[in-house]
C-alpha cells in the first residue's frame, strides 16, 4: 500500500524523469536540434556555434545522473550556508580591526578603499576576541561538509553546455568563478594555517584578506540574482514532498530547465539513498567537525581537538597551554633573564628601568583572563602582574593615547604592537609575570616559551598581540 501523504508521481513518469536519454557519446548540444534563438542572448551565432560543437565528458548530461538533485535540495544547503557564512565573513573583518590597523599593524597594512569602518577595538567583554575568532574557524570548519554538498548538487550547472548563453549569463559566470573560487580558496589556506603549513609560499594574511573580499563580491551577487529562486524552491518542496521519501521512494524533482541545462538530471539512475539520507549526512559530517574542534577553546576536550598540530609540546603544569611561537623559533635563550630589566620611557623623567625584583615588588593585580589566538584556538588562564596603567603612571605619563611594546625578539613579525589608549588602561590590563590554571590552582612563573621574563596580557586582545618577552614599553602622549 502507498504512504499516506502528498501525492508523488510514479518514476516511470517521462513528466518527472524528463526527456529521453542520449545516445551515447551524445550531450546536450549533440542529437538534437539547436535550442530556440529565445533561450540565447546576443550574439546568438556565437552561442549557437557552441552548443553544435562535440560536448566534452564533463558537459555531458550522462555524466551528473544522480535523481537527488534540483533546486529544492540546492535550496536547502544554500539557506543553511546563506545564514552561516555571512558570520564567518563579518567575523573575519572584525579579526582584521581587531589588530589595530590605525596603527598599520592589521595585515595586510595598505587596503585602499577596501577598508571595513574604523573601529576602536573594545577591552571589554574579555572574551570578546575569543568569540569572534573562534565563531570564524569553527563555524567555518563546521559548514565545510555543507559547502561541499552545495557544489556537488549544482556541479551540473557548473557544467553547463554551453557554458554561456548570453552577456548577461557570462557576468554571472564570472560571478560564480568569483564565489566558488574564493571559497575553496579561503578553505585551503584556513585549514593549512590552523596547521602552520604555509607551503603556498606566500603571506597567509595579506591572501586571506583579499581573498574574502573577491569571495565577497561573488556571494553578494550569487544571493541577488539566486535568491528569488531559493524562496520559491523552497516554498515548491512543501515538508513532505521530498524530505519524507525513502530511497525507494526517491525520484526526480521536476525538470527546472526545459533545454536541459538545469540541475536535474535527464537521465537520472536508480536512487541509492533518499534526499533525507543525503542532507542527514551532511548535517552529520558538520557535527562530526564540531566535536573534533571543540577542544580548540574547551581545555578538558582538547585531545579530541582533531585539527589542531600535533606533536607539539605545550609546557607542564600553569604552563601547559598552547604555544605559536616558542623562544628557540624567536632566537631567545634561557639566560635572558640574566640582567633582565624593562624599559619604560615617554614620560619627563626619560628612561625608567625595571629589573623583575623591581616588577615584582610594585603593586600586583590578578585576572581570569582568556587568551586566543588567529588559528581559533583559546584557553583561559589565570594571570598575575603589574597593570600596564601602573607602569604607565611609572613612566610619568599616567594617561597614555598609546603605548608601543617591543620584544626582546629581534625579527618576528609581532614582535611589536601598538596598544590604544583603553588597552592600556584597562584595570585588567597586565605585564604577567606568573600564570596559573582558570579554577584558582597554584600559579608559577611563565615558562619560556610562554614568554618569561614578562608578557603582555590584555583583555579581547589577539593572541600574537599579547607580546612575550617584554623588553621595553613607550607610552605615548596624544
Amino acid at each position: 500500500m502507498r504512504p499516506v501523504g502528498p501525492e508523488r508521481p510514479d518514476r516511470e513518469d517521462p513528466a518527472v524523469t524528463s526527456t529521453t536519454e542520449p545516445a551515447p557519446g551524445q550531450g546536450r548540444g549533440e542529437g538534437r536540434e539547436a535550442p530556440d534563438e529565445d533561450g540565447y542572448g546576443f550574439p546568438r551565432p556565437l552561442w549557437r556555434g557552441l552548443a553544435r560543437l562535440p560536448v566534452p565528458p564533463p558537459f555531458s548530461a550522462r555524466t551528473w545522473r544522480s535523481p537527488l538533485r534540483g533546486r529544492w535540495l540546492t535550496s536547502v544547503f544554500g539557506l543553511v550556508l546563506l545564514i552561516g557564512l555571512p558570520i564567518v565573513i563579518v567575523t573575519g573583518f572584525l579579526s582584521w580591526l581587531a589588530y589595530g590597523p590605525q596603527f598599520g599593524q592589521a595585515i595586510p597594512a595598505d587596503v585602499g578603499y577596501l577598508r571595513p569602518p574604523p573601529l576602536e577595538w573594545p577591552t571589554s567583554p574579555s572574551w570578546l576576541y575569543r568569540l569572534t575568532q573562534g565563531l570564524h574557524v569553527g563555524l567555518g570548519l563546521v559548514l565545510v561538509p555543507v559547502i561541499l554538498a552545495k557544489l556537488w548538487s549544482v556541479v551540473p550547472k557548473l557544467f553547463a553546455w554551453p557554458p554561456v548563453r548570453s552577456p548577461a549569463q557570462l557576468l554571472e559566470r564570472i560571478s560564480l568563478l568569483a564565489l566558488v573560487g574564493g571559497i575553496l580558496f579561503e578553505l585551503v589556506t584556513g585549514i593549512m594555517n590552523i596547521q602552520y603549513d604555509y607551503s603556498f609560499g606566500f603571506d597567509f594574511y595579506t591572501a586571506h584578506y583579499w581573498g574574502a573580499w573577491v569571495f565577497l563580491a561573488g556571494f553578494v551577487t550569487h544571493v541577488l540574482i539566486k535568491l528569488p529562486v531559493l524562496v520559491r524552491a523552497l516554498r515548491a518542496g512543501a515538508p513532505g514532498r521530498w524530505l519524507h521519501d525513502s530511497a525507494e521512494q526517491t525520484v526526480p524533482e521536476p525538470p527546472d530547465d526545459e533545454a536541459g541545462h538545469g540541475l536535474v538530471a535527464t537521465a537520472p539512475s536508480a536512487p541509492t539513498m533518499s534526499r533525507r539520507a543525503l542532507i542527514g549526512t551532511v548535517a552529520g559530517g558538520s557535527a562530526l567537525v564540531a566535536v573534533l574542534s571543540i577542544g580548540r577553546s574547551v581545555d578538558p576536550l582538547r585531545p579530541l581537538a582533531f585539527l589542531s598540530p600535533r606533536g607539539r609540546s605545550y609546557g607542564t603544569g600553569p604552563n601547559e597551554f598552547q604555544v605559536n611561537r616558542t623562544a628557540f623559533a624567536a632566537g631567545i635563550g634561557p639566560g635572558v633573564g640574566d640582567g633582565y630589566a624593562l624599559v619604560l620611557t615617554g614620560g619627563p623623567a626619560g628612561e625608567v628601568r625595571l629589573d623583575r625584583a623591581a616588577l615584582a615588588a610594585m603593586p600586583q593585580h590578578t585576572a581570569v583572563l582568556p587568551i586566543a589566538c588567529v588559528e581559533g584556538w583559546s584557553t583561559v588562564r589565570t594571570w598575575s602582574g603589574v597593570r600596564l596603567r601602573d607602569l604607565a603612571a611609572a613612566a610619568g605619563v599616567p594617561a597614555p593615547a598609546n603605548a608601543f611594546v617591543a620584544s626582546l625578539e629581534r625579527a618576528g613579525p609581532f614582535a611589536r604592537v601598538t596598544l590604544q589608549g583603553n588597552q592600556v588602561l584597562d584595570p585588567d590590563s597586565l605585564l604577567a609575570l606568573r600564570v596559573g590554571d582558570a579554577d584558582g590552582g597554584p600559579m608559577a612563573d611563565l615558562s619560556l616559551d610562554h614568554g618569561f621574563p614578562a608578557r603582555v596580557i590584555v583583555p579581547a586582545l589577539p593572541g600574537v598581540h599579547n607580546t612575550k618577552w617584554v623588553g621595553s614599553i613607550d607610552f605615548r602622549r596624544a
